[in-house]
């Protein structure tokens, strides 16, 4: 007997402890494991409902701290049909103030939330703060009087129970189409494009969080706190970018170009004070990026791919100069023609031009003596050397999203041929953006040294702000080298005639007209810098397909002088004899 009771009692203990270790093991998961569908299931029952809690999006500002982007409140204006009283009242309403279809928004409100696809119905995403104010008002007073307000035509009281307006935040632009393309946009539906809003989304946008809620409206405002996303400080001058676009604009109308860029750069920073491409889109009205930018239009120019033409002689005399091969004065007999693996090099005029130095091969931008100067003085490998230490077929890492990586043919590919050495040489068959050629001719100017192009100053994220540090990106020539070249392109750009450089300060800078294949058209551009002495700004322009000239001394020379002309105003750049007077004082 007592061992049939010893092992009844040893059976049910062990099952108590069974069940009790079940129970110890399933509190366990609740406190600490990840809810199941099912507890979040009984936990909206139980007046509790998950929700996921998205951060205020970061304001973008300039150096100045001047509002670029940031957000405004509007509301969602919707139907919750559990609530719905007089579907009429709702239809009668939204259409009179938010000039629905009334016909539309009634049958929407009449569904039977039982057989409705789903029983929230949003009538309008982007109603302003003055509608929804006024629907909110009216719903009030309908709901404290309705006996006041009458019947609709069903015989059914007035009513808009059920007409939700909730506030949220949306993207706003403040400046219209001010540097549009560097800030990109952020659409309805809260997708970013383009710019800083799409490479930095990362940043501006935060981290949702999700939270359990109360449902009891009364408790649900009580909602937990989420950090808003970082707020960035550009290094865009706001008046500097201004007075760029309105230069843009002007030359482009003067020269019938089909689009074009101008940036402006700090040599010895990288800091992007401007960046003025065309088309540009109106933020802060209705715009359809698809309409503007068609075939051929870039949603920013300054990194976007071209041929860049004669610009590019600074980066193969450089080279030249750097090398030891040749030096200002080294001669050269141009008989206009140069024969390379059957293809012949003629200069941009198609005449022989005779003895020359490299100084004034570069003054008169002889195609045939830069092909020369690569082909028979650099060769090949050390031509490609120095392009790779101009970092040319890579992307400069701008904090903008869509920068093209250019493109080069180097001599260790397949489909190289020597013909493509004599046409790199001066700025043919070779792909490049603007900003990589600010880039890679930042070290003339900088003292040998190439600086990292940023548009970005600054992030601030939490009540902190980091200041982001300018960098270099490498020193593919010696400053030797740098100053001797800086000096070579001043004195050429004093002796030009085509156009009147501004006075008071001295600047360097080479034009270039390059033949777009297959086209009678060309792309016109000019980079410059001053003062030569100490720069403090560089300056890149490109002008598309220009129809007036053909010639960027007729075409991109001009805008160099316009905006050298206000930078030294809006940078507080004293002429050169009043800075120099002042540094030996």
């Amino acid at each position: 007997m007592n061992e049939k009771y010893n092992l009844r009692y040893a059976s049910m203990g062990l099952v108590f402890a069974f069940v009790g270790i079940v129970i110890i093991a399933r509190l366990f998961q609740i406190q600490i494991g990840t809810p199941s569908e099912d507890i979040q299931g009984y936990e909206e029952i139980d007046g509790k409902e998950w929700v996921t809690l998205t951060p205020a999006r970061g304001d973008i500002y300039d150096r100045h701290g001047r509002l670029m982007a940031g957000s405004q409140l509007i509301y969602e204006v919707a139907i919750e049909l559990y609530e719905v009283r007089n579907p009429a009242t709702i239809a009668l309403v939204v259409s009179v103030e938010l000039g629905l279809d009334y016909h539309d928004v009634f049958l929407q409100a009449s569904q039977n939330p039982e057989d409705a696809p789903s029983t929230h119905i949003t009538l309008n995403y982007f109603v302003s703060y003055e509608k929804a104010q006024e629907l909110l008002e009216l719903k009030e007073q309908l709901y404290n009087d309705p006996a006041k307000a009458g019947t609709s035509s069903d015989g059914f009281l007035h009513s808009l129970s059920g007409l939700v307006v909730t506030p949220r935040l949306d993207r706003s632009y403040p400046e219209g189409d001010l540097a549009s393309n560097v800030l990109g946009l952020v659409d309805k539906e809260g997708t970013s494009h383009n710019g800083i809003e799409e490479k930095l989304q990362w940043l501006l946008s935060g981290v949702e969080k999700q939270e359990i809620i109360e449902t009891d409206p009364y408790l649900a405002m009580d909602l937990p706190e989420i950090p808003d996303g970082a707020s960035l400080i550009l290094t865009i001058d706001r008046e500097i970018q201004d007075t760029v676009e309105d230069i843009l604009d002007i030359h482009m109308e003067k020269t019938g170009s089909y689009a074009g860029s101008i940036i402006v750069m700090h040599p010895r920073t990288g800091e992007i004070l401007a960046m003025a491409s065309t088309p540009r889109l109106d933020l802060s009205g209705e715009w359809n990026i698809e309409e503007t930018y068609q075939e051929g239009h870039a949603f920013n120019m300054a990194i976007d791919g071209y041929e860049p033409g004669s610009v590019f002689k600074i980066i193969t005399m450089a080279a030249a100069l750097d090398s030891g091969v040749a030096t200002p004065d080294t001669p050269f007999t141009d008989t206009g023609r140069l024969e390379v693996e059957g293809w012949t090099i003629r200069n941009w005029d198609g005449g022989a031009w005779g003895p020359q130095t490299m100084t004034t091969c570069m003054e008169h931008s002889l195609n045939v003596c830069l092909a020369h100067v690569a082909t028979e003085l650099l060769g090949q490998n050390r031509f490609y050397d120095y392009i790779k230490a101009f970092q040319f077929g890579q992307p400069t890492g701008v904090e903008l999203a869509l920068e093209y990586a250019g493109h080069v043919r180097f001599n260790n590919e397949d489909n190289w041929h020597l013909i493509d050495l004599a046409t790199n040489s001066f700025g043919q068959g070779i792909e490049v953006t603007p900003l990589q050629m600010l880039r890679a001719i930042s070290a003339v100017a900088n003292d040998g040294k190439m600086v990292t192009p940023h548009i970005l100053k600054a992030v601030v994220n939490r009540g902190h702000q980091y200041t982001i540090a300018p960098e270099i990106a490498g020193s593919p020539i010696s400053a030797e080298t740098a100053h001797t070249l800086s000096a070579m392109l001043a004195q050429i750009v004093e002796s030009e005639s085509y156009t009147d450089m501004p006075e008071n300060i001295r600047v360097a800078g080479k034009t270039a007209t390059a033949t777009i294949y297959n086209n009678s058209l060309t792309n016109a551009s000019f980079v410059g810098w001053g003062p030569v002495d100490d720069p403090q700004f560089m300056v890149y322009i490109w002008l598309n397909k220009p129809t007036t000239s053909q010639w960027a001394s007729l075409m991109a020379s001009p805008v160099f002088v316009d905006v050298v002309e206000r930078l030294v105003v809006l940078m507080d750049i004293p002429p050169d004899h009043v800075r120099l007077s002042m540094a030996t004082e």
